[in-house]
């Protein structure tokens, strides 16, 4: 008795043991989503969510201690599965298994007990979920939440109900395999951009070796001398990395514009300021490369496929960067470089709210090729690609012996190229000078004004007019030894002082004007102490500041800035310090003018153009036509006949009696059947290009003259005059045409 009442305890506490383990696993199930076990948590508000990488709050912050992610409560279901819980979950499993394998085997040794029917739990849907994940994939297999064990008590060997147990595992496994196999179908399958890269990886085929040497055969390898060789290794490198350039401009176009456009449904605005510029700069880097490859058609040996040299590539380099191939090229590398910074921060701001884009952006950098070029990856290739065409030409220059015309040609287009970059370099500082200055302009206060010298109040809108040259923070010591941080601005004609006060910009409300003219600004150093230096103004009476930089350097550089400004100051009767609304006015007038000339000028050299081709094809009509009325071997030669017997007519008659009326029928059939419409039209048309010319030409020395501020009455009456002058030559057009 004493046996069967301490193995009667032993059940019930191992029933009891069973039971509050089962409560457990359903109480983390209950939590579980993807597998993740998680728990509420306090963060900072800096803390940003795994799945949809926005900011979160305090109260709806979940994380998952087995792999330490913090989500959002609203973002437990889009989550990947947790690949930990998962390990544990599996070893759950296989505990109650194995503590309902002990259960039976001690029934069987305990018949004096009453045998009662229990279960062994298997992973149920809740678990199959948990493993499954987000996916909404359902199997028509399901699996039973229980077996019976009444059967497995009464058999005799235990193994028949372990390996019942590990079956069921087993299935449950190959369930789970079988889902991940249909997974990774749609996740790694076909997608829409796929042909494209197809397309790409099909076409680059013939750059895939590192180098020229590896593409020839052996053979042919050692019947070149060493310089050709290194010559045509670079040669090789160039075409190699202009395709990948290419195929880098296509990605964005082709893959992230395109799904920007037509799957996330962005705006247009929106994803042309991401990728600014794309189609021109495709069709400029596509024309090269095309150039590239046709020179390397043209040195395939005869007869194979591989072998190939190209002799000369000067050339092609000098017309590629001068000419309007340069123009177009720093037109189009000075607007995307300079909206570089704004691109990228506008891509991270639409990624971080827009959920379309995230999935979008997920799903294509998926693939091998895409996961290097990201969008900002792709975005800051662009920018740089232009840097490195000198390293490329210099070293085709390096290895290129025997052949001086060809050196002469890669040292031209080696030199228009740095020039080139320098100009880049310079339009892209002025644009961000300009976009600085507008934020400056945006945080200085509406309501702040400045008092200056000689009467007037300047007030923000006078920095529009003028052009940023430098700008940094100094030290102006004013009366009591204080010093005050300032923010100083150095503009075309003046010195503007500065303090920022809750986040806007003010006027620096100290004992002198924050407003300082550099006509006739004296710089000087201060003795004996290394970062102070004074401005002397030429106001009346001369006012002295004194201020100081944080270094020697940058006082050096401040007092340099400052001298060579004032040096290419414009007088006061040319740019005056405060411009009155009508000057305003007169200005803006005077500017709209300037680039409806620029816009005239231009619609006219392509006018003069197409003009140029007419006449040509009109006079060459004209001349074989009128040649072939008189050949008695063309189809014409018929037509000829009453025309001369007319003319023999008219001239063997009598004056008086024959000069008039045949006359105009004569004139009027000639002119119908041997083309004279023609070669008057053309006439015509040649004059009306000569006049189209010297209208451009008068045009370009409109645009190069100076204008002058103080000459209202004067630059009104000319404009008055130049466009009734484009007028009547617009009304000549218009009669040539009739």
């Amino acid at each position: 008795l004493a046996l069967i009442t301490d193995i009667s305890e032993g059940l019930n506490k191992e029933k009891v043991r069973l039971k509050e383990r089962e409560k457990e696993a359903r109480e983390r199930e209950a939590r579980y989503s993807n597998g993740h076990l998680f728990t509420s948590l306090t963060v900072s508000s800096t803390t940003l969510c795994s799945s949809c990488n926005r900011s979160i709050t305090a109260k709806e912050a979940l994380s998952c201690p087995a792999c330490n992610v913090t989500i959002h409560n609203r973002c437990r279901d889009s989550l990947a599965s947790c690949a930990k819980m998962k390990q544990r979950q599996q070893k759950l499993t296989l505990s109650r298994n194995s503590s309902a394998l002990q259960n039976v085997t001690m029934r069987n040794k305990t018949p004096l007990m009453k045998e009662r029917p229990s279960s062994a739990i298997y992973p149920s849907d809740s678990l199959r979920q948990s493993l499954l994940g987000s996916r909404r994939v359902r199997s028509g297999l399901s699996l039973a939440k229980s077996v019976s064990t009444n059967n497995i008590a009464g058999m005799s060997e235990d193994s028949v109900g372990l390996r019942r147990i590990l079956s069921q595992s087993t299935e449950s496994l190959n369930f789970r395999s079988r889902t991940l196999s249909l997974e990774s179908l749609t996740d790694d399958g076909e997608w829409w951009w796929s042909p494209l890269l197809e397309e790409l990886q099909e076409e680059g085929s013939c750059v895939q070796a590192d180098s020229w040497s590896l593409v020839v055969e052996p053979n042919f390898l050692q019947t070149l001398h060493k310089d050709l060789i290194k010559k045509q290794d670079v040669i090789y490198e160039l075409i190699q990395t202009e395709f990948h350039h290419v195929r880098t401009l296509r990605i964005m176009e082709g893959v992230y514009r395109r799904g920007m456009l037509e799957e996330v449904m962005m705006e247009a605005a929106v994803v042309h300021t991401i990728f600014p510029c794309l189609d021109p700069l495709l069709e400029w880097h596509s024309n090269f490369l095309s150039e590239l490859l046709n020179r390397r058609r043209e040195g395939l040996v005869e007869g194979s496929a591989n072998n190939f040299t190209v002799r000369s590539i000067g050339d092609l380099l000098l017309r590629q960067f001068s000419g309007q191939c340069a123009d177009d090229m720093k037109k189009l590398y000075s607007e995307f470089c300079s909206r570089h910074p704004k691109a990228v921060k506008l891509y991270k701001e639409v990624l971080t709210r827009d959920r379309k884009l995230q999935p979008f952006i997920r799903r294509a950098c998926r693939g091998p090729l895409l996961r290097r070029h990201g969008v900002q990856e792709c975005i800051l290739l662009v920018t740089q690609r232009i840097t490195k065409y000198p390293v490329i030409i210099q070293r085709i220059l390096d290895n290129t012996k025997g052949s001086e015309e060809e050196a002469q040609a890669l040292r031209q287009a080696l030199l228009l190229l740095k020039e080139l970059i320098s100009s880049v370099d310079q339009e892209v500082l002025e644009l961000d000078r300009t976009r600085r200055l507008q934020e400056i302009q945006a945080r200085l206060d509406p309501r702040a004004q400045a008092d200056v010298r000689g009467g007037g109040v300047f007030r923000g809108g006078e920095l529009l007019r003028r052009r940023l040259l430098y700008e940094g923070a100094l030290l102006w010591k004013v009366q009591g030894s204080r010093m005050k941080d300032v923010q100083v601005l150095l503009m075309s004609d003046i010195l503007v002082f500065l303090q920022e006060k809750d986040q806007k910009f003010t006027f620096a409300s100290l004992d002198k004007s924050p407003v300082v003219s550099l006509n006739n600004l004296i710089v000087r150093d201060i003795a004996n102490q290394e970062r102070g230096m004074y401005l002397i103004s030429a106001s009346t009476p001369p006012e002295m500041y004194e201020l100081h930089a944080s270094s020697k350097d940058g006082r050096r550089t401040w007092m340099s800035r400052i001298q060579q400004t004032a040096l290419s100051c414009p007088s006061r009767d040319e740019f005056p310090l405060i411009e009155t609304e009508d000057k305003a006015l007169l200005r803006r007038l005077k500017a709209d003018i300037q680039q409806k000339d620029r816009e005239v000028l231009e619609l006219l050299q392509e006018r003069v153009t197409l003009f140029s081709d007419l006449v040509e094809l009109t006079s060459s009509s004209s001349s074989s036509s009128c040649r072939n009325l008189f050949r008695a071997d063309t189809p014409h030669a018929p037509q000829a006949e009453p025309l001369l017997t007319s003319s023999i007519t008219e001239d063997s008659a009598p004056l008086s009696t024959a000069g008039v009326a045949p006359g105009p029928r004569l004139t009027r059939s000639m002119s119908r059947d041997t083309g004279l419409d023609a070669s008057g039209e053309a006439l015509l048309l040649r004059r009306q290009v000569e006049l189209l010319q010297e209208e451009v030409t008068r045009l370009r020395r409109r645009g190069e003259e100076p204008t002058k501020e103080g000459a209202e009455p004067g630059s009104k009456k000319r404009s008055n005059g130049e466009i009734s002058h484009v007028n009547k030559g617009e009304q000549v057009g218009q009669v040539s045409l009739k």
